[in-house]
């Protein structure tokens, strides 16, 4: 029994360091998460006031018609190239064969 409660204790131990250092290497990444988080609060928004993006759309629309259509295209283009680029990289990251653990 004590031979068990050593070994719990040195587990704990052992964890406490791990969550210790990666709050230490966490930190350097708060930066991104919080550019992130802010990402995610502005497209949370604008899913819940959908108006606003269509009426930026159809002024858009009215003003500079070329403009929208030229922006659209490459919109478009970026896409597609995105879709291709996504089912690229899941191809080659299933063939890849995973190591033993």
């Amino acid at each position: 029994m004590i031979e068990l409660a050593l070994k719990k204790q040195r587990l704990q131990l052992a964890s406490a360091a791990q969550r210790e250092a990666f709050a230490a290497y966490a930190k350097t990444w708060q930066p991104a998460f919080a550019v992130a988080d802010q990402v995610r609060a502005g497209a949370n928004w604008l899913r819940r006031h959908p108006a606003l993006p269509v009426a930026v759309l159809v002024a858009l629309l009215v003003a500079r018609p070329r403009t929208l259509l030229r922006l659209a295209g490459r919109g478009w283009f970026i896409w597609q190239g995105w879709k291709r680029l996504r089912v690229a990289l899941l191809g080659a990251l299933a063939v890849v064969p995973r190591g033993k653990a």
